[in-house]
């Protein structure tokens, strides 16, 4: 927000600089982004009254006028403004003068005639085209005989139109939308500098014809908890006098006329947006807040045609959309110079609703700012008193008693306590009882002090505070961040760890990486269409009421469609050999839950080549056994008590049908591996890729093997190989665990080394080769034990497979 420190000064004595106050309010309470004047390095600007006005010899358009610029001479100036007359107070820019982008005004001739400077409108003294209250073509700036009657020739133009103001910017952080405002500006730097503050007064006059005479208000309290407005009648709409100008426009709103610029200057000094209606252009004299329907109407004072939407809250008579409640208003009701009855409406908005038409409708207004973030309840009929007030005097009109408050938000002060040895303790500072008591007294908190509790009563326009630390921000604010020692934390050292989860989520990544698998870090939203991809479990994803854009709508299901989008981007930069993973959450919306569950995962893809083995082998394609080795290598690091088995499946739209498993433990499912469909690789535009994704959460929760050590065997080891014919429908892993459980104890382990189909093997067989591994870590293994273990594997495979040993 602007801040006109020529306004702030209003309301208390500033002795410090500029920059100074700057400082400390950046030091104090919230970010200066900005120091800005107008006037800039422009100079030798001042007051001047035409004294004549005489056609030029030379031109059709140009005259010759006499200037009183308080000199001692008269000074000769030639001008093209259309709107130049005799006895009017201008600004003249002298010989010598610095005006705009630094344009230097001299002496010179125009067609044959001296000219000793420049009349200027106020966009050739730097004033924005934005903020000007006329427009260039119309001429230079004239005085009006009001402002006129205390102007004095020669006196500095700068001063006099406000430009030598300086204007802070400060950036508003969320939690001080008090700081929307001058008033609570200026609260806060009166705390901050330790002097009186003076609010400003008014003295509301009502004629004894009641509002409610000619006007009827409704409005529910889900959408405008407090809802008022008054009536102003026999109002003359004018152009507003040149104090109320200059700081409209210091503050970047540009004068259009009293009426509403006396709401805009309302708004800045109570941060409490008000709107004013022209009664004589109202559908009928009934207001209504109601909610809007999908596809009304409403030409905005923009001159836009909207369409309305679900969700936005619209004032209207007669059914009939007047404004965005709010946001902004409606060209059929704006205050013109025809206007004559004015309706002042106040009121406190849904702020939510608010926040969905400005994002909606791409209207971030002053208004929708304030309303956004919050307004002083207990201010609203306040402001709306003082605007009526000035708005009767500034228009010589009168304002209708008893405004019609068809909804006021009942305000209960909130009472925080905080004890002075919490304050010492969280600031290390030794702070005393009566030092905190005057910093409360001047934040003007009310408080009651009983031994060294303080219990401090919260007003209005602070809702940021709601507890004690809140409270404890406050001193320390005002005591001053720099006044704090440096101090060391002082508490208990206890051993930091790893819980369960975190111990084994890590272990997941570094024996991911030990195989070659680089971490990758996915965007956790994505499209509605991919959103629906690669699901473990059924579920919604969860859709962003304002997404940033049309790729990032809803929230990930699985962490294979990030992990692809990562693929196709490294493709597309000529990077073919990719293996990636990644860990993080996936967000599933149940129909009984109004918050998303949030489920850990880890998932990884490769593609391409593999890395090259030895100095003389050449890197190979990456396949299903690839990615089915690096998935076994992981899950046998779990040490799960039951044993994980892979299950071909062709229930997953986007995996190949023929190449892709479930992996079970057990009989719990925890994700699946595959090839990803040639389709779906087709449409990310990417090369054959191979990926898996596992549920983290199923795999912490079910039940593992304890580590320990088991030494090497002293013993030698005895190796057998056998050949098996099987139907060819039989899986791999079926088929090894019933070798394990035939094996005996002393099988220590089982590699499948051959898989051959073709000459002498029948066409519904295949040929399977294991090597055995048999090891007896306390005796040496004899010949004799082992070739009992392979008798009992091949009897076992004859029963149950009816497998031939070859």
């Amino acid at each position: 927000m602007k801040v006109s420190t020529n306004w702030l000064k209003d309301y208390m004595t500033i002795d410090l600089p500029v920059n100074e106050l700057a400082e400390k309010i950046s030091r104090t309470s919230v970010e200066i982004e900005g120091n800005s004047q107008m006037q800039g390095k422009m100079k030798k600007v001042v007051i001047a009254k035409v004294l004549t006005v005489e056609p030029h010899p030379d031109s059709d358009h140009m005259v010759i006028t006499q200037v009183d610029a308080g000199e001692d001479e008269p000074i000769q100036i030639v001008t093209g403004a259309p709107n130049i007359a005799e006895g009017q107070t201008v600004i003249l820019a002298k010989h010598g003068s610095v005006i705009g982008d630094g344009i230097k005004i001299k002496k010179g001739k125009l067609r044959g005639v001296r000219s000793n400077g420049m009349l200027c409108a106020l966009q050739e003294i730097g004033l924005d085209d934005n903020l000007a209250p006329k427009e260039l073509e119309a001429g230079i700036w004239v005085f009006n005989a009001e402002d006129a009657k205390d102007l004095v020739p020669g006196e500095d133009a700068f001063h006099v139109l406000g430009m030598d103001d300086h204007v802070l910017e400060t950036g508003i952080t969320p939690n001080r939308a008090d700081m929307l405002s001058m008033n609570g500006t200026a609260f806060e730097v009166a705390a901050m500098l330790d002097v009186p503050l003076s609010l400003p007064q008014f003295n509301l006059r009502e004629i004894e014809q009641k509002t409610s005479e000619i006007l009827a208000v409704e409005a529910p309290s889900e959408l405008a908890s407090t809802y008022s407005v008054r009536v102003i009648k026999d109002v003359k709409v004018q152009d507003s006098p040149l104090w109320m100008q200059k700081r409209l426009w210091n503050m970047g709103i540009r004068p259009i006329n009293n009426v509403v610029d006396t709401t805009n200057y309302l708004m800045l000094m109570y941060g409490q947006p008000l709107h004013a209606f022209d009664f004589d252009q109202l559908p009928s004299p009934h207001l209504q807040v109601r909610a809007a329907r999908d596809g009304e109407k409403l030409t905005t004072l923009d001159d836009i045609e909207r369409e309305t939407s679900a969700g936005d809250i619209l004032i209207t008579a007669n059914d009939q959309p007047l404004m965005f409640a709010g946001v902004m208003g409606g060209t059929s009701t704006k205050v013109t110079e025809q206007t004559t009855t004015i309706v002042l409406e106040a009121a406190i908005f849904e702020p939510t609703a608010i926040r969905h038409t400005a994002r909606d409708q791409s209207l971030h207004s002053e208004a929708s700012q304030r309303f956004e973030r919050g307004v002083d309840a207990s201010m609203t009929l306040v402001a709306l008193d003082h605007a009526a007030t000035l708005i009767a005097e500034l228009g010589t009109g009168e304002i209708l008693s008893e405004p019609i408050i068809a909804q006021a938000k009942t305000v209960e002060l909130p009472v925080v306590s905080v004890t002075l040895n919490h304050v010492q303790r969280v600031l290390g500072i030794k702070i005393s009882t009566s030092e905190v008591g005057a910093i409360f007294d001047r934040l003007q908190f009310s408080y009651q002090e009983n031994s060294d509790e303080f219990k401090v009563v919260i007003p209005t326009r602070r809702w940021d505070i709601s507890i004690a630390a809140d409270l404890i921000e406050e001193i320390a604010r005002m005591y001053g961040y720099d006044n704090l020692p440096t101090t060391l934390p002082v508490g208990e050292m206890t051993p930091g760890g790893l819980t369960t989860a975190q111990t084994l989520m890590r272990a997941s990544r570094h024996v991911l990486e030990g195989l070659g698998l680089n971490q990758a870090m996915s965007y956790v939203l994505t499209t509605p269409e991919k959103a629906q991809h690669f699901q473990l479990e059924p579920g919604t994803p969860v859709q962003l009421n304002y997404p940033m854009s049309q790729d990032r709508q809803q929230t990930r299901s699985s962490l294979l469609t990030g992990l692809l989008d990562d693929v196709a981007y490294n493709v597309a930069h000529n990077q073919k050999d990719i293996a990636l993973y990644e860990q993080g959450r996936i967000f599933i919306a149940d129909s009984d839950q109004q918050q998303p569950r949030e489920i850990e995962h880890l998932a990884g893809v490769i593609s391409g080549n593999w890395e090259e083995r030895s100095w003389i082998d050449q890197a190979e394609n990456v396949d299903f056994y690839t990615l089915k080795g690096i998935v076994e290598r992981l899950l046998a690091n779990y040490q799960f008590k039951q044993p994980f088995k892979f299950v071909a499946t062709d229930q997953h739209a986007q995996m190949h049908p023929g190449r892709t498993a479930d992996i079970y433990v057990g009989d719990t499912y925890i994700g699946m591996l595959g090839q990803i469909h040639p389709l779906t690789a087709k449409s990310y535009k990417i090369n054959e890729t191979f990926g898996f994704e596992l549920n983290l959460d199923t795999i912490i929760a079910l039940p593992k093997l304890k580590t320990q050590y088991n030494a090497i065997s002293r013993y030698p080891e005895i190796a057998r190989d056998m050949a098996i014919l099987v139907d060819k429908d039989l899986d791999a892993a079926t088929l090894q665990q019933v070798i394990i459980q035939a094996g005996g104890r002393y099988l220590e382990k089982i590699e499948l080394f051959d898989v051959y189909t073709g000459v002498n093997v029948s066409g519904s067989q295949k040929s399977l080769a294991y090597a055995l591994t048999f090891v007896d870590r306390e005796n040496t293994l004899t010949d004799e034990v082992v070739t009992g273990a392979m008798d009992s594997i091949t009897s076992t495979l004859k029963e149950t497979f009816r497998a031939e040993i070859r």
